[in-house]
């Protein structure tokens, strides 16, 4: 069962620009979900869930998986190296 921190984490993952192609590092992942959470609040990225599941199931259920385990690996309690080094994928 997914904590409240990292179900937020996902939704804001899932609601980012960040593409599952573009192989992101921990640090990447942690910067797409501050600023989609700045940039649009927690209600927005639940609404932007709750759409792409409505419109698109069969894509929104792979990329909710891959944004649980991102956010698994960039959160985790022992952090790698890669976890402190800077966001390598340009965040809008």
């Amino acid at each position: 069962m997914e904590s409240t921190f990292q179900a937020v984490r996902a939704e804001a993952l899932f609601a980012s620009t960040l593409q599952m192609s573009q192989s992101p590092l921990d640090a990447d992942v942690r910067s797409a979900v501050t600023c989609t959470l700045r940039r649009i609040g927690v209600q927005g990225c639940v609404a932007c869930v709750a759409t792409e599941f409505g419109d698109h199931p069969e894509c929104a259920t792979a990329r909710m998986g891959w944004a649980l385990r991102m956010i698994h690996h960039a959160y985790a309690d022992s952090c790698t190296p890669e976890v402190f080094a800077e966001p390598r994928v340009a965040l809008a």
